[in-house]
């Protein structure tokens, strides 16, 4: 296989945990998202909407789209699962890790916010702000239903992390990195910290990958 990857992308970051969490090794190409790789004809070619990750497979199909890939490398490479057993226990994990991959991550996606001061002019101050702003009101929806439900464990669903850790990771690492006040979500900051402690997640930290910039 073959992972098209960017060391700060929050939606390559949630592939290299599912990789790392199935034992899983790709070969490697980045795609320098700041300096506009993505728009160069070769890889709009393997995947027009430009956007990282892709995923070449043993097949030579081309998988985009985090949870697509995910998905796929838990049908393909069944152990240890990212989803639940049960009916119930996938819904739930699903939607987890949709209200983070649809609902937070977009609205402050690296696009949205060249858009926002490249073309509308917003100051960068006010792009920060706008940033922070849907990060935290999507984070403290998150706090509140984990908080608050039983099926939370010592990861979003049980005591084994799943596609919702996977997406939950990197996108508490987004809001440190843009100053969002994370202390104010514990139960968050409980999950990712069991997550952290495992080789899997530390070792797809965005520092630890061979593209990392300062």
């Amino acid at each position: 296989m073959k992972l098209h990857d960017y060391f700060r992308s929050s939606a390559a970051y949630r592939v290299r945990i599912a990789l790392n969490l199935k034992g899983l090794t790709a070969e490697r190409a980045f795609v320098h998202l700041r300096r506009g790789a993505q728009h160069a004809d070769d890889y709009r070619a393997l995947n027009p909407q430009g956007l990282v990750p892709a995923l070449e497979t043993d097949d030579g199909v081309v998988i985009t789209q985090s949870l697509a890939i995910i998905e796929y490398l838990d049908e393909t490479h069944p152990a240890p699962p990212l989803l639940p057993a049960d009916a119930l226990g996938r819904a739930r994990v699903r939607s987890i890790a949709l209200a983070i991959a649809c609902d937070i991550h977009p609205l402050n996606n690296l696009r949205v916010l060249q858009y926002l001061t490249g073309t509308l002019g917003v100051p960068d101050a006010k792009k920060d702000g706008w940033y922070r702003y849907w990060c935290d009101t999507g984070l403290e929806a998150l706090e509140r239903r984990l908080a608050a439900d039983a099926a939370t464990g010592v990861f979003c669903h049980g005591d084994a992390p799943t596609l919702a850790d996977a997406c939950l990771v990197p996108q508490l690492a987004n809001a440190r990195r843009m100053a969002v006040d994370v202390a104010a979500f514990p139960t968050l900051l409980r999950i990712d910290a069991a997550c952290q402690a495992l080789p899997a997640f530390a070792a797809a930290a965005p520092a630890r990958q061979p593209d990392a910039e300062p």
